[in-house]
């Protein structure tokens, strides 16, 4: 290769490429830095991340606990309405019957106070 005056030797040449490999160099190097700022700030992300979910969790776990409890609790006063009502049902069943019973006692009681005025007349 014979250097021409307005072309550049092959010396210069693998000088320019070195420099232009050198600045990429930097370019690459200071662009790593940045990534790896960003990488540290997204693993601080991350754990911060992490332990609000654990803490989420550990909230919806209580939460479910607490909705179990209460669901449990509801469905023994469930079963307690209900016992209770087929109890007032029977003593309204009962009061209704004693009721009809003593009526009928009282309409026996009046009939018989009748036959009695009848035979034994007031004087």
């Amino acid at each position: 290769m014979t250097n021409t005056p307005n072309q550049p030797s092959r010396l210069e040449l693998i000088e320019a490429i070195l420099v232009r490999v050198a600045t990429q160099q930097e370019v690459n190097t200071a662009a790593i830095a940045g990534l790896t700022v960003k990488q540290e700030v997204n693993t601080n992300a991350l754990s911060d991340l992490t332990t609000k979910l654990d803490n989420l969790s550990d909230n919806v776990n209580e939460l479910t606990e607490n909705t179990n409890r209460v669901l449990s609790r509801s469905a023994v006063l469930d079963d307690v309405l209900l016992e209770l009502r087929d109890s007032h049902e029977q003593h309204q069943q009962n009061f209704l019957e004693h009721q009809r019973t003593t009526n009928a006692a009282l309409h026996s009681l009046e009939a018989i106070l009748l036959q009695l005025l009848r035979i034994f007349p007031q004087q």
